[in-house]
């Protein structure tokens, strides 16, 4: 049995379109000083696995670990924080981003209410952010949430609504409420007449992308294939338009979504935007839906070499490996979300089956890979099962 289908991008076209110009160096730079004003920034560590890459055959496979964003386990806060300052400086009409001198007005701005869905992650970091600058914030959560994600997000002082609907539909609640509030809407998605805040939620993202390449850099590396898992496509369309910027055709772009909630591959197997109903039963919570981001996919359609959807169960191989480190490499605590590019990595290096789909995307014993760890183990039971006792495996193993 199969566990991962591929799709070549037949319309990639490399167009630096103006989707584009939101996410260029000049722009990172901005969003990385944000975020430095933050008392608490600290740039995550770019792991290099050299053990896991000889024993896999190829030159190299660095993880970039977001279990240390912020001391709360995902890089979601950097988007969320990002557009936030930007509102309230909009608001607020300070002559430059900075996290303190909004702190230093906060009284100005202290009866606005934010608000958001969430699997969880983002949720938190708007939370997060809420409670820094003395605001109030209700996150809505779908179906299904694990407790310990709401009650993460409840210490932030947010009042949290878990609804019997799955994500997409769960923002649709949040903008009905919102408009009958008076609300204001963080949200990583977009719609029509919605744009602003989510394109500073993916420029927020340029943070961790950007202290990648400078991390490279200093060694004069290019890597070769980037691995970037998707939900809506924010993140993946924020880090595929800036690295594609920085480092052109020398570098493959490869999405990655679960099986259950594929909206970016529908998309590109069909050369416009799908809608995934139902369920989206996935064990990664942070990429089930249903739904693409309208801004990421005009660029992702440009510039990725192949998008695959995977069952859940190379997402928990993901976590077991990271958890299980050869030799002298460091150990990675990653989540579901976060680990299953390297599930996927591992099936394309290792199954004969997939020997074309390997050599159509060029690995050889010169790749170097760049994959990112967006979150820690944010339910540690769950984490625990698969880790300690096997939960999600190959039933044909």
């Amino acid at each position: 049995m199969i566990s991962i289908d591929v799709v070549f991008n037949a319309i990639k076209s490399g167009f630096f379109n103006d989707q584009f110009r939101a996410f260029t160096i000049e722009e990172a730079r901005k969003v990385n000083d944000y975020h430095k004003s933050i008392p608490f920034y600290k740039e995550t560590p770019l792991i290099s696995l050299r053990e896991l890459s000889t024993y896999w055959g190829i030159s190299n496979i660095f993880v970039k670990d977001e279990s240390f964003r912020f001391g709360l386990n995902s890089f979601k806060l950097l988007g969320g924080s990002y557009a936030i300052g930007k509102l309230l400086s909009s608001k607020l009409k300070l002559d430059c981003l900075d996290f303190n001198k909004i702190m230093q007005e906060r009284d100005r701005i202290k009866n606005l209410v934010l608000t958001s869905a969430t699997d969880g992650n983002h949720g938190r970091g708007v939370a997060w952010t809420a409670e820094q600058f003395g605001l109030k914030s209700v996150i809505y959560m779908p179906k299904g949430s694990a407790v310990e994600r709401i009650k993460n997000i409840e210490k932030h002082g947010a009042k949290v609504i878990v609804t019997d609907l799955n994500y997409d539909d769960t923002i649709k609640i949040v903008r009905k409420d919102a408009k009958k509030n008076g609300w204001i809407i963080v949200q990583d998605t977009a719609w029509e007449d919605y744009e602003e805040i989510p394109l500073w939620i993916m420029q927020g993202y340029l943070t961790l992308v950007y202290e990648c390449y400078c991390e490279l850099a200093k060694e004069n590396i290019v890597p070769s294939h980037v691995f970037l898992q998707a939900g809506v496509g924010a993140f993946a369309g924020a880090a595929a338009a800036f690295f594609y910027q920085v480092y052109g055709d020398k570098c493959k772009i490869i999405i990655i979504e679960p099986e259950a909630a594929p909206c970016l591959y529908e998309s590109i197997k069909k050369g416009t935007p799908q809608k995934i109903s139902g369920e989206l039963n996935t064990i990664m919570a942070g990429l089930a839906c249903g739904e693409v981001n309208p801004i990421g996919w005009e660029i992702l359609k440009n510039v990725t070499s192949a998008f695959i959807k995977c069952k859940d169960y190379l997402s928990a191989n993901g976590m077991r490996i990271l958890s299980n480190p050869l030799k002298n490499d460091k150990r990675v605590i990653s989540g579901e979300s976060g680990a299953v590019s390297i599930g996927v990595l591992d099936y394309l290096l290792n199954s004969v089956e997939l020997k074309n789909i390997k050599n159509n995307l060029n690995f050889s014993k010169d790749t170097k890979v760049l994959v990112f760890s967006t979150e820690g183990a944010t339910d540690y039971e769950n984490f625990e099962k698969i880790i300690w006792y096997g939960k999600h495996y190959d039933p044909n193993y």
